[in-house]
């Protein structure tokens, strides 16, 4: 006896992976959210990286939230120009490098093991030079 033959699946790998998955970046999307939000109150926690993270992430796993953040008066001009230009406003770049100004001269006060002090000094100064080195975005 043969077996009948199963037929083809014309479905991509990936896309059937982002289906399988969808809960994870599901997940991730909202914990990333919910973090951003928390570091709107927490000095030192970032929350614009947070939510680029839930969006991308949300992207791939909540079309719904995507929508929300890209709709976000605060938010989604942010998200757009990240995604459509890789661009970060002069303003975000000035209030992150304060912020990370501000984290490492309370490490230097606080923190007593100097090999901590200067790692995360060391890699606050690396994500602050790439900061700045993403382009404006356009006018208009």
């Amino acid at each position: 006896m043969s077996r009948p033959e199963r037929p083809v699946v014309s479905e991509a790998p990936a896309a059937r992976r982002r289906v399988r998955f969808r809960w994870a970046w599901w997940l991730l999307a909202y914990v990333s959210l919910g973090t951003g939000i928390v570091g709107i109150f927490v000095p030192g926690l970032p929350t614009t990286v947070f939510i680029l993270i839930s969006a991308w992430a949300a992207s791939h796993g909540s079309e719904r939230l995507h929508n929300r953040l890209l709709a976000h008066p605060q938010f989604g001009p942010a998200i757009r120009n990240w995604q459509a230009h890789g661009a970060v406003s002069r303003r975000g770049k000035w209030m992150a490098t304060l912020t990370m100004a501000v984290c490492a001269g309370i490490m230097l006060w606080c923190v007593p093991i100097a090999w901590v002090k200067w790692l995360s000094i060391g890699s606050m100064t690396c994500v602050a030079l790439w900061l700045w080195s993403r382009p404006l975005p356009p006018r208009g």
